[in-house]
Protein backbone atom coordinates (compact mmCIF):
# COMPACT_ATOMS: atom_id res chain seq x y z
CA UNK A 1 0.00 0.00 0.00
CA UNK A 2 2.70 2.02 -0.58
CA UNK A 3 2.75 5.14 2.16
CA UNK A 4 -1.00 3.92 3.29
CA UNK A 5 -1.57 3.65 6.88
CA UNK A 6 -4.94 2.32 8.40
CA UNK A 7 -7.39 4.74 8.70
CA UNK A 8 -10.21 2.66 9.88
CA UNK A 9 -12.12 2.73 6.38
CA UNK A 10 -12.32 -1.25 6.26
CA UNK A 11 -11.11 -2.23 2.67
CA UNK A 12 -12.02 0.16 0.14
CA UNK A 13 -8.74 2.22 0.02
CA UNK A 14 -7.36 -1.46 -1.03
CA UNK A 15 -10.23 -1.10 -3.69
CA UNK A 16 -9.42 1.92 -4.79
CA UNK A 17 -5.69 1.56 -5.20
CA UNK A 18 -6.52 -1.48 -7.42
CA UNK A 19 -8.91 1.23 -9.21
CA UNK A 20 -6.40 3.70 -9.40
CA UNK A 21 -2.95 2.66 -8.66
CA UNK A 22 -0.55 2.31 -5.38
CA UNK A 23 1.65 5.66 -6.67
CA UNK A 24 -1.51 7.81 -6.65
CA UNK A 25 -2.97 7.21 -3.68
CA UNK A 26 -2.34 8.35 -0.05
CA UNK A 27 -3.72 7.44 3.47
CA UNK A 28 -0.74 8.65 5.50
CA UNK A 29 -1.72 11.50 8.29
CA UNK A 30 0.33 14.31 7.35
CA UNK A 31 -0.36 13.80 3.80
CA UNK A 32 -4.06 14.00 4.56
CA UNK A 33 -3.68 16.57 6.65
CA UNK A 34 -2.25 19.14 4.35
CA UNK A 35 -4.97 18.41 1.74
CA UNK A 36 -7.46 19.24 4.56
CA UNK A 37 -7.94 22.07 4.26
CA UNK A 38 -7.44 25.36 2.36
CA UNK A 39 -7.05 29.48 3.16
CA UNK A 40 -10.14 29.60 5.20
CA UNK A 41 -9.94 28.28 8.91
CA UNK A 42 -11.82 25.38 8.41
CA UNK A 43 -9.51 22.13 7.93
CA UNK A 44 -11.46 18.49 7.80
CA UNK A 45 -9.25 14.88 7.24
CA UNK A 46 -9.93 13.00 4.47
CA UNK A 47 -9.68 9.51 4.59
CA UNK A 48 -7.48 8.86 1.63
CA UNK A 49 -5.70 11.92 -1.40
CA UNK A 50 -5.53 10.56 -4.57
CA UNK A 51 -3.14 12.65 -7.03
CA UNK A 52 -5.08 11.95 -10.53
CA UNK A 53 -2.12 12.80 -13.33
CA UNK A 54 -5.42 12.12 -16.07
CA UNK A 55 -8.53 11.87 -16.75
CA UNK A 56 -8.90 8.45 -17.03
CA UNK A 57 -7.78 8.44 -13.28
CA UNK A 58 -10.65 10.81 -12.59
CA UNK A 59 -12.66 8.52 -14.06
CA UNK A 60 -11.60 5.87 -12.40
CA UNK A 61 -11.98 7.47 -8.70
CA UNK A 62 -15.70 8.80 -9.22
CA UNK A 63 -16.73 5.06 -10.97
CA UNK A 64 -15.70 3.99 -8.00
CA UNK A 65 -16.73 6.18 -5.03
CA UNK A 66 -20.29 6.24 -7.29
CA UNK A 67 -20.24 2.86 -6.64
CA UNK A 68 -19.55 2.68 -2.94
CA UNK A 69 -21.65 5.70 -2.36
CA UNK A 70 -18.07 7.71 -0.92
CA UNK A 71 -17.75 11.23 -0.61
CA UNK A 72 -15.81 12.81 -3.40
CA UNK A 73 -14.15 16.37 -2.91
CA UNK A 74 -12.11 18.14 -5.91
CA UNK A 75 -9.10 20.23 -5.06
CA UNK A 76 -6.57 22.13 -7.60
CA UNK A 77 -4.38 24.26 -5.63
CA UNK A 78 -6.08 24.90 -2.39
CA UNK A 79 -6.01 28.33 -2.00
CA UNK A 80 -9.49 29.55 -2.02
CA UNK A 81 -10.85 31.51 0.92
CA UNK A 82 -14.48 29.77 2.04
CA UNK A 83 -13.73 26.00 2.52
CA UNK A 84 -14.98 25.45 -0.74
CA UNK A 85 -12.33 22.33 -1.09
CA UNK A 86 -12.82 21.19 2.44
CA UNK A 87 -13.47 17.83 3.05
CA UNK A 88 -15.86 18.30 5.45
CA UNK A 89 -17.17 14.21 5.28
CA UNK A 90 -13.94 12.97 4.71
CA UNK A 91 -13.90 9.99 1.95
CA UNK A 92 -11.71 10.69 -0.81
CA UNK A 93 -9.87 13.67 -1.55
CA UNK A 94 -9.16 14.08 -5.40
CA UNK A 95 -6.48 15.90 -6.14
CA UNK A 96 -6.13 17.45 -9.93
CA UNK A 97 -3.28 19.73 -9.54
CA UNK A 98 -0.99 17.38 -11.15
CA UNK A 99 -2.64 17.37 -14.44
CA UNK A 100 -0.74 20.34 -15.48
CA UNK A 101 -0.70 20.41 -19.08
CA UNK A 102 -0.91 23.47 -21.23
CA UNK A 103 -2.31 21.45 -24.35
CA UNK A 104 -2.60 23.92 -26.66
CA UNK A 105 -2.19 27.86 -26.94
CA UNK A 106 -3.44 28.38 -30.18
CA UNK A 107 -3.48 32.41 -31.72
CA UNK A 108 -5.36 31.35 -35.43
CA UNK A 109 -8.36 30.17 -33.48
CA UNK A 110 -7.67 32.62 -30.63
CA UNK A 111 -8.09 29.77 -27.82
CA UNK A 112 -5.83 27.64 -25.29
CA UNK A 113 -6.34 24.67 -23.87
CA UNK A 114 -5.23 23.14 -20.60
CA UNK A 115 -5.71 21.06 -18.10
CA UNK A 116 -7.65 21.75 -14.60
CA UNK A 117 -3.67 21.49 -12.83
CA UNK A 118 -2.37 24.40 -14.71
CA UNK A 119 -1.53 27.71 -12.51
CA UNK A 120 -3.24 30.73 -13.85
CA UNK A 121 0.00 32.93 -14.42
CA UNK A 122 1.55 30.24 -16.44
CA UNK A 123 -1.43 30.04 -18.64
CA UNK A 124 -1.43 33.49 -19.07
CA UNK A 125 2.49 33.52 -19.65
CA UNK A 126 2.29 31.00 -22.41
CA UNK A 127 -0.31 33.38 -23.87
CA UNK A 128 1.34 36.44 -23.49
CA UNK A 129 4.65 34.97 -25.18
CA UNK A 130 2.53 34.58 -28.51
CA UNK A 131 0.81 38.03 -28.23
CA UNK A 132 -2.22 36.58 -26.91
CA UNK A 133 -3.94 37.72 -23.20
CA UNK A 134 -6.29 35.44 -21.36
CA UNK A 135 -7.37 38.68 -18.82
CA UNK A 136 -8.73 36.63 -15.68
CA UNK A 137 -6.27 37.78 -13.12
CA UNK A 138 -7.52 36.85 -9.12
CA UNK A 139 -4.78 38.23 -6.41
CA UNK A 140 -3.81 34.49 -6.64
CA UNK A 141 -2.47 34.26 -9.73
CA UNK A 142 0.53 32.54 -9.27
CA UNK A 143 -0.46 30.15 -6.92
CA UNK A 144 -3.91 29.39 -8.10
CA UNK A 145 -4.92 26.45 -10.27
CA UNK A 146 -7.16 27.08 -13.91
CA UNK A 147 -9.43 24.68 -12.78
CA UNK A 148 -10.55 26.39 -9.25
CA UNK A 149 -10.50 29.74 -10.82
CA UNK A 150 -12.94 27.95 -13.16
CA UNK A 151 -14.99 26.32 -10.12
CA UNK A 152 -15.17 29.18 -8.67
CA UNK A 153 -16.22 31.80 -11.65
CA UNK A 154 -12.87 33.68 -10.71
CA UNK A 155 -12.46 37.54 -11.33
CA UNK A 156 -9.97 39.65 -10.27
CA UNK A 157 -9.06 43.42 -11.00
CA UNK A 158 -9.48 43.64 -14.47
CA UNK A 159 -13.04 42.45 -14.53
CA UNK A 160 -13.91 46.14 -14.85
CA UNK A 161 -12.91 45.94 -18.49
CA UNK A 162 -13.05 42.24 -19.13
CA UNK A 163 -15.57 40.34 -17.50
CA UNK A 164 -15.04 37.28 -15.30
CA UNK A 165 -13.89 33.65 -15.75
CA UNK A 166 -17.03 32.51 -17.47
CA UNK A 167 -16.50 35.33 -20.47
CA UNK A 168 -13.43 33.25 -21.81
CA UNK A 169 -14.79 30.02 -20.80
CA UNK A 170 -15.63 28.13 -24.60
CA UNK A 171 -15.46 24.68 -23.90
CA UNK A 172 -15.29 21.77 -20.74
CA UNK A 173 -14.19 18.80 -20.17
CA UNK A 174 -16.20 17.35 -17.16
CA UNK A 175 -16.08 14.07 -15.47
CA UNK A 176 -19.86 13.37 -14.36
CA UNK A 177 -20.41 12.02 -10.77
CA UNK A 178 -20.69 8.34 -12.49
CA UNK A 179 -17.72 8.17 -14.48
CA UNK A 180 -19.34 9.52 -17.59
CA UNK A 181 -17.34 11.88 -19.99
CA UNK A 182 -19.45 15.24 -21.07
CA UNK A 183 -17.62 17.29 -23.77
CA UNK A 184 -19.49 20.57 -23.77
CA UNK A 185 -18.74 23.63 -25.93
CA UNK A 186 -15.88 23.91 -28.25
CA UNK A 187 -12.94 26.01 -30.20
CA UNK A 188 -15.89 28.31 -31.67
CA UNK A 189 -16.14 31.77 -30.45
CA UNK A 190 -19.95 31.54 -30.86
CA UNK A 191 -22.19 28.80 -29.55
CA UNK A 192 -25.78 28.76 -29.52
CA UNK A 193 -26.13 24.83 -30.33
CA UNK A 194 -28.11 23.82 -26.98
CA UNK A 195 -28.34 24.65 -23.58
CA UNK A 196 -25.65 26.57 -21.64
CA UNK A 197 -24.16 24.16 -19.95
CA UNK A 198 -20.87 25.50 -19.45
CA UNK A 199 -22.41 27.75 -17.62
CA UNK A 200 -24.14 25.00 -15.53
CA UNK A 201 -20.68 24.09 -14.04
CA UNK A 202 -18.37 27.05 -14.07
CA UNK A 203 -18.86 28.30 -10.67
CA UNK A 204 -20.65 25.38 -9.34
CA UNK A 205 -17.58 24.47 -6.91
CA UNK A 206 -16.81 21.14 -7.53
CA UNK A 207 -20.37 20.02 -6.37
CA UNK A 208 -21.41 18.94 -10.24
CA UNK A 209 -18.60 17.33 -11.98
CA UNK A 210 -14.55 17.23 -12.21
CA UNK A 211 -13.20 19.97 -14.54
CA UNK A 212 -10.22 17.70 -16.43
CA UNK A 213 -9.68 20.11 -19.74
CA UNK A 214 -10.96 23.50 -20.47
CA UNK A 215 -11.19 24.97 -24.07
CA UNK A 216 -10.20 28.76 -23.17
CA UNK A 217 -10.69 32.00 -25.31
CA UNK A 218 -7.81 34.23 -25.91
CA UNK A 219 -7.76 38.12 -27.19
CA UNK A 220 -4.87 39.70 -28.56
CA UNK A 221 -2.70 41.21 -26.12
CA UNK A 222 -3.07 44.89 -25.41
CA UNK A 223 -0.21 46.97 -26.94
CA UNK A 224 0.71 49.46 -23.76
CA UNK A 225 -0.47 49.98 -20.14
CA UNK A 226 0.08 52.86 -18.37
CA UNK A 227 -1.25 53.38 -14.34
CA UNK A 228 -1.78 56.41 -12.23
CA UNK A 229 -1.99 55.63 -8.36
CA UNK A 230 -3.18 58.64 -5.97
CA UNK A 231 -4.25 58.97 -2.30
CA UNK A 232 -7.03 60.74 -0.79
CA UNK A 233 -7.77 61.97 2.69
CA UNK A 234 -10.57 60.06 3.48
CA UNK A 235 -12.24 57.05 2.07
CA UNK A 236 -15.41 58.30 1.14
CA UNK A 237 -13.85 60.42 -0.79
CA UNK A 238 -11.77 57.94 -3.31
CA UNK A 239 -14.94 56.02 -3.40
CA UNK A 240 -16.96 58.90 -4.63
CA UNK A 241 -14.16 59.25 -7.15
CA UNK A 242 -14.31 55.84 -8.57
CA UNK A 243 -17.93 57.08 -9.54
CA UNK A 244 -16.29 60.10 -11.22
CA UNK A 245 -14.15 58.12 -12.84
CA UNK A 246 -16.78 55.85 -14.69
CA UNK A 247 -19.13 58.61 -15.24
CA UNK A 248 -16.50 60.75 -17.12
CA UNK A 249 -16.76 57.90 -19.49
CA UNK A 250 -13.67 55.80 -18.63
CA UNK A 251 -13.05 52.17 -19.16
CA UNK A 252 -10.35 51.42 -16.91
CA UNK A 253 -8.77 47.97 -16.84
CA UNK A 254 -8.35 47.95 -13.50
CA UNK A 255 -9.54 50.18 -10.74
CA UNK A 256 -8.62 49.32 -7.53
CA UNK A 257 -9.26 50.92 -4.04
CA UNK A 258 -7.92 50.55 -0.48
CA UNK A 259 -8.71 51.90 3.09
CA UNK A 260 -6.39 52.94 5.68
CA UNK A 261 -6.40 49.83 7.77
CA UNK A 262 -5.22 47.97 5.03
CA UNK A 263 -2.68 50.80 3.97
CA UNK A 264 -1.07 50.92 7.21
CA UNK A 265 -0.50 47.07 7.40
CA UNK A 266 1.36 47.42 4.24
CA UNK A 267 3.34 49.86 5.53
CA UNK A 268 4.70 47.88 8.40
CA UNK A 269 4.74 45.03 5.82
CA UNK A 270 6.67 46.64 3.13
CA UNK A 271 8.22 49.69 4.57
CA UNK A 272 6.42 53.04 5.53
CA UNK A 273 8.20 54.34 1.98
CA UNK A 274 6.23 52.16 -0.08
CA UNK A 275 2.75 54.09 0.27
CA UNK A 276 2.34 58.10 1.13
CA UNK A 277 0.43 58.87 3.64
CA UNK A 278 -3.30 59.15 3.29
CA UNK A 279 -6.78 57.23 4.40
CA UNK A 280 -7.49 55.72 0.89
CA UNK A 281 -5.18 54.60 -2.00
CA UNK A 282 -6.91 54.38 -6.04
CA UNK A 283 -5.06 52.74 -8.30
CA UNK A 284 -6.10 53.10 -12.09
CA UNK A 285 -4.91 51.49 -14.71
CA UNK A 286 -5.58 52.08 -18.27
CA UNK A 287 -4.65 50.35 -21.45
CA UNK A 288 -4.44 50.14 -25.23
CA UNK A 289 -2.24 52.21 -28.55
CA UNK A 290 0.72 53.38 -27.29
CA UNK A 291 0.47 56.87 -29.22
CA UNK A 292 -2.64 57.96 -27.12
CA UNK A 293 -2.35 56.27 -23.53
CA UNK A 294 -0.27 58.87 -22.19
CA UNK A 295 -2.77 62.10 -23.98
CA UNK A 296 -5.45 60.04 -22.26
CA UNK A 297 -3.32 59.16 -18.83
CA UNK A 298 -2.65 63.15 -18.76
CA UNK A 299 -6.45 63.77 -19.24
CA UNK A 300 -7.55 61.19 -16.02
CA UNK A 301 -4.82 62.63 -14.24
CA UNK A 302 -6.92 66.09 -14.46
CA UNK A 303 -9.88 64.58 -13.48
CA UNK A 304 -8.76 62.96 -10.42
CA UNK A 305 -6.78 65.90 -9.26
CA UNK A 306 -10.27 67.78 -9.53
CA UNK A 307 -11.90 65.41 -7.12
CA UNK A 308 -9.12 65.40 -4.23
CA UNK A 309 -6.59 63.18 -5.39
CA UNK A 310 -3.57 63.97 -3.66
CA UNK A 311 0.03 62.16 -4.41
CA UNK A 312 -0.24 61.19 -7.76
CA UNK A 313 1.63 58.96 -9.10
CA UNK A 314 2.05 57.63 -12.85
CA UNK A 315 3.57 54.32 -14.42
CA UNK A 316 4.22 54.52 -17.89
CA UNK A 317 6.35 50.93 -18.61
CA UNK A 318 5.89 47.49 -18.69
CA UNK A 319 8.20 47.46 -15.30
CA UNK A 320 6.43 49.94 -13.24
CA UNK A 321 3.09 49.13 -14.06
CA UNK A 322 3.90 45.68 -12.63
CA UNK A 323 5.96 47.02 -9.48
CA UNK A 324 2.34 48.35 -8.46
CA UNK A 325 -0.08 45.46 -9.09
CA UNK A 326 3.02 43.23 -6.65
CA UNK A 327 2.25 45.98 -4.33
CA UNK A 328 -1.87 45.51 -4.58
CA UNK A 329 -1.36 41.70 -4.33
CA UNK A 330 0.16 42.26 -1.19
CA UNK A 331 -2.35 43.88 0.71
CA UNK A 332 -4.03 40.31 1.28
CA UNK A 333 -0.55 39.82 3.16
CA UNK A 334 -0.29 42.44 4.90
CA UNK A 335 -3.42 42.02 7.04
CA UNK A 336 -2.71 38.48 8.26
CA UNK A 337 0.66 39.68 9.39
CA UNK A 338 -1.38 41.81 11.92
CA UNK A 339 -1.42 39.00 14.00
CA UNK A 340 -5.31 38.89 13.57
CA UNK A 341 -7.68 36.58 11.50
CA UNK A 342 -9.36 37.63 7.95
CA UNK A 343 -12.57 36.96 7.46
CA UNK A 344 -11.95 37.57 3.95
CA UNK A 345 -15.65 38.65 2.20
CA UNK A 346 -15.57 39.33 -1.72
CA UNK A 347 -19.10 40.96 -1.50
CA UNK A 348 -20.35 43.05 -4.62
CA UNK A 349 -23.35 45.87 -4.21
CA UNK A 350 -24.61 47.72 -7.48
CA UNK A 351 -21.56 50.28 -8.24
CA UNK A 352 -23.91 53.30 -7.40
CA UNK A 353 -24.13 51.98 -3.35
CA UNK A 354 -20.32 52.24 -3.16
CA UNK A 355 -20.07 55.18 -1.30
CA UNK A 356 -22.91 53.89 1.16
CA UNK A 357 -21.16 50.34 1.23
CA UNK A 358 -17.88 52.35 2.22
CA UNK A 359 -20.12 54.41 5.10
CA UNK A 360 -21.81 50.91 5.92
CA UNK A 361 -18.50 49.51 6.39
CA UNK A 362 -17.40 52.37 8.94
CA UNK A 363 -20.61 52.10 11.38
CA UNK A 364 -20.34 48.28 11.57
CA UNK A 365 -16.91 48.84 12.62
CA UNK A 366 -18.09 51.84 14.99
CA UNK A 367 -20.91 48.89 16.71
CA UNK A 368 -19.30 45.85 16.68
CA UNK A 369 -15.64 47.61 17.73
CA UNK A 370 -13.66 45.18 15.47
CA UNK A 371 -11.73 46.49 12.28
CA UNK A 372 -13.07 46.26 9.15
CA UNK A 373 -10.86 46.00 6.13
CA UNK A 374 -12.00 47.50 2.83
CA UNK A 375 -10.12 46.98 -0.39
CA UNK A 376 -10.92 45.82 -3.71
CA UNK A 377 -12.25 45.63 -7.38
CA UNK A 378 -14.17 49.59 -6.47
CA UNK A 379 -14.93 49.37 -10.64
CA UNK A 380 -17.54 46.51 -10.46
CA UNK A 381 -18.61 47.47 -7.10
CA UNK A 382 -16.43 44.15 -5.76
CA UNK A 383 -14.99 45.13 -2.41
CA UNK A 384 -13.38 43.00 -0.09
CA UNK A 385 -15.09 43.17 3.22
CA UNK A 386 -12.76 42.16 5.72
CA UNK A 387 -13.31 41.87 9.58
CA UNK A 388 -10.08 41.60 11.30
CA UNK A 389 -11.09 39.32 14.58
CA UNK A 390 -8.47 38.70 17.80
CA UNK A 391 -8.43 34.88 18.66
CA UNK A 392 -11.77 33.97 15.83
CA UNK A 393 -10.02 30.28 16.36
CA UNK A 394 -9.44 30.11 19.70
CA UNK A 395 -12.24 32.08 21.76
CA UNK A 396 -15.75 31.01 21.18
CA UNK A 397 -17.02 34.48 22.86
CA UNK A 398 -14.90 36.60 19.79
CA UNK A 399 -16.47 33.72 17.23
CA UNK A 400 -19.70 34.33 18.26
CA UNK A 401 -19.43 38.20 18.15
CA UNK A 402 -17.61 38.11 14.58
CA UNK A 403 -20.45 35.99 13.29
CA UNK A 404 -22.70 38.20 14.71
CA UNK A 405 -21.23 41.25 12.29
CA UNK A 406 -21.05 38.80 9.51
CA UNK A 407 -25.06 38.14 9.76
CA UNK A 408 -25.51 41.99 9.96
CA UNK A 409 -23.08 42.47 7.04
CA UNK A 410 -24.34 39.82 4.83
CA UNK A 411 -28.25 41.13 5.55
CA UNK A 412 -27.10 44.84 4.68
CA UNK A 413 -25.81 43.41 1.61
CA UNK A 414 -28.86 41.58 0.58
CA UNK A 415 -30.79 44.13 1.10
CA UNK A 416 -28.94 46.70 -0.97
CA UNK A 417 -29.19 44.02 -3.99
CA UNK A 418 -26.31 43.17 -3.48
CA UNK A 419 -24.14 39.42 -3.63
CA UNK A 420 -22.69 37.48 -1.05
CA UNK A 421 -20.06 36.69 -3.09
CA UNK A 422 -18.43 38.04 -6.08
CA UNK A 423 -15.21 35.60 -7.14
CA UNK A 424 -14.48 33.50 -4.18
CA UNK A 425 -17.35 31.20 -4.06
CA UNK A 426 -19.92 30.08 -1.61
CA UNK A 427 -18.21 27.05 0.05
CA UNK A 428 -18.78 26.45 3.82
CA UNK A 429 -18.14 30.58 5.04
CA UNK A 430 -21.17 31.72 3.41
CA UNK A 431 -23.55 28.77 3.54
CA UNK A 432 -25.78 30.19 6.04
CA UNK A 433 -27.03 32.92 4.15
CA UNK A 434 -27.30 31.16 0.42
CA UNK A 435 -30.74 30.35 0.64
CA UNK A 436 -31.96 34.27 1.68
CA UNK A 437 -29.16 35.72 -1.35
CA UNK A 438 -30.59 32.76 -4.05
CA UNK A 439 -34.40 32.40 -2.90
CA UNK A 440 -36.98 29.60 -2.64
CA UNK A 441 -37.48 29.05 -6.19
CA UNK A 442 -33.74 29.41 -7.10
CA UNK A 443 -32.73 27.23 -4.10
CA UNK A 444 -35.26 24.54 -5.74
CA UNK A 445 -33.46 24.97 -8.86
CA UNK A 446 -30.15 24.50 -7.02
CA UNK A 447 -31.16 21.47 -5.61
CA UNK A 448 -32.95 19.58 -8.71
CA UNK A 449 -29.51 20.26 -11.06
CA UNK A 450 -27.70 18.40 -7.99
CA UNK A 451 -30.08 15.74 -7.61
CA UNK A 452 -30.23 15.08 -11.10
CA UNK A 453 -26.31 14.95 -12.22
CA UNK A 454 -25.44 13.35 -8.53
CA UNK A 455 -28.30 11.67 -6.88
CA UNK A 456 -25.81 10.05 -4.81
CA UNK A 457 -24.70 13.04 -3.28
CA UNK A 458 -20.89 12.17 -3.29
CA UNK A 459 -19.65 15.27 -4.61
CA UNK A 460 -18.18 17.58 -2.51
CA UNK A 461 -20.93 17.39 -0.10
CA UNK A 462 -21.35 19.53 3.20
CA UNK A 463 -21.26 22.56 1.60
CA UNK A 464 -24.27 24.90 0.41
CA UNK A 465 -26.15 22.42 -1.97
CA UNK A 466 -28.05 20.68 0.56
Amino acid sequence: MGDCETTGVGNWVDELINSVGSGKVSTAEEIRREFGTDRWHAAAMPDAVVRAKSREDVVAVLRFANEKEIPVTTRGAGVGYVGGCVPVEGGILLSVREMDQIIEVNPADGVAVVEPGVILNDLQEAAREKGWYYPPDPASLKECSVGGTIANNAGGPRCVKYGVTRHYVLGLEVVLPNGEVLETGGRCHKNKTGLDLIGMFVGSEGMLGVITKATLRLIPHPEARAMLTATFPRFETAASAVQSILDSGWQPSGLEITDGFTLQAARSRLGPEMLPDGDAHLIVELDGRKQTLLQDLAKLRELLESVGAENLEEATDQESCEAIWTLRREFSYSLRDTGLIKLNEDIVVPRSKLVELVRFARSLQDETGIPVACFGHAGDGNIHTNLMVADYDTDPVAREKADEALDILFRWIIENNGQITGEHGVGIAKKRWFPDAVGPVSMQIHRGLKNTLDPKGILNPGKFIV
